[in-house]
Order: structure tokens, then sequence, then C-alpha cells
């Protein structure tokens, strides 16, 4: 395949919903694991006084890898594929590759949101049937992450289903306005809202340079980012 390595003036909005219906389906992220409690210090003794430990001047910065147990993974596994560092309107991907290559999991998560019919007409203006067919999975860094244009999603692949990290979800495709071009859309964001929230969940931060890392097999992790954005923006797109 030759690979079109252009940004699509009108790809990658999100996908219509899941099963026969247009209205995609959600599932309400479950809460994270609560802080550790700090020990109380212990008493000091009689007649000596305590001086508080002056605190540190310099911030702490945003951790730029993910933990441990997180690992991430490009999310299309293919010999030939390509992609730009810009997409046009507003920060997401287009992952160029040949349709029927491997859609995997970029992380350990669960499935949110899943399009399995293609409802798309063109030249309708932007909207939640854009996407085609896709899934919208929830990872356990507690970033979501949105990938459209599929040709199929495996059977299996679900609301509520939990995924784990190179798991196949699809296979590539042109489905919804693609324009004809095999390549998944692919974009990263907070999981902000419920049904409805599409110009979140096609993207709002620039996929490029964790895509770098991934593919070279690093762990460069999107949450310090992805955090910030929504603290920024109150998760309106």
């Amino acid at each position: 395949m030759t690979v079109t390595a252009l940004s699509l003036a009108a790809c990658g909005t999100p996908g219509d919903g899941p099963s026969t219906a247009a209205t995609p389906q959600f599932v309400e992220p479950t809460a994270t694991t609560a802080a550790p409690v700090e020990s109380a210090a212990p008493p000091a003794a009689a007649g000596k006084v305590v001086t508080p430990a002056t605190p540190s001047k310099t911030p702490a910065k945003p951790r730029a890898t993910a933990p441990l147990s997180v690992r991430y993974v490009f999310p299309v596994k293919a010999s030939n594929v390509a992609y730009h560092p810009t997409h046009s309107k507003y920060p997401a991907t287009d992952i160029f590759a040949d349709c029927g290559e491997k859609v995997v999991a970029t992380t350990s998560g669960v499935v949110l949101e899943i399009s399995l019919k293609d409802e798309y007409v063109k030249g309708r203006p932007d909207g939640p049937l854009n996407g085609g067919l896709s899934v919208s999975l929830l990872g356990d860094d507690g970033v979501r992450y949105y990938g459209s244009h599929l040709s199929k999603v495996l059977t299996g692949i679900k609301k509520g289903v939990r995924v784990k990290a190179g798991q196949q979800l699809g296979k590539v495709g042109h489905t919804g306005n693609a324009n004809g071009v095999c390549h998944l859309h692919y974009g990263i964001s907070p999981p902000c809202a419920r049904v409805g929230d599409w110009k979140v969940r096609r993207g709002v931060i620039w996929p490029a340079p964790y895509l770098d890392s991934w593919r070279k097999n690093g762990n460069k992790s999107p949450v310090a980012k992805v955090k910030a954005w929504k603290n920024a923006h109150n998760c309106q797109a």
C-alpha cells in the first residue's frame, strides 16, 4: 500500500451508537484507588522543641513516564504505518495503514463506547456519526483512547468489557467521513462526559509525541497533559 501522508480535512469525529442503534453506549468510569493515609508524626520528647521540616521550594515536575503498572502499545499492529504530527481542525492523529490491519488497545482498561453501524451521510456537518465504526477505551491510567473509521469491531468487544494492552479491538477501515482512505482516526482525551461529548472524545491533545514513543517500545504517558487540558478547559472542546 502507498501510505497517504496527509491529514484529512474532515476526518475523525466520533461514530454512532452500539449495535444497530445510533446512540453510543457509555460505562461510568470506576473510582480510582484512594490515596494512602499518612501516618501521624511521633510526639515530641519532653523538653525538646520540634522544628518542622522546610518544604522544598522546587515544585515537582509532572511525570512523562507512566507508572510501572501501566503499559502502552502503538494502536495499529502493522509494518506499513504512517501518521502526521498534526491534524485538521483539532488535536488528533490519522494513522494510515492498509484496510484490515489490526487495531489494538493502547493500554489495559474498559471499553466505554462502541459503534457497530456506519450511518454517516456525506455532506452533513461534523457530528457524532462522522467516525463510522469506532471503539472508545478508558485506560487504567484514567485517559480515554478513541479509534474510528474501523472496517470491523471484533466480536466480544462490547461496552463494559475489560481488555489488555495490545489486545485486538478491530480492523483499520474507511467507514464514516474517511474520504475513502484506509486509516485509523486516533484521539486522546479525558473521560469528561457521558454520551454526547463527541467533540472531546475525538481528541483534545496531540497524540504524535506518545505514538513516537510507543512505536519504539517506549512508555511515554499522556496523563499529565490530559489532566492539564481538563483543568484549563473544564471539558469544553
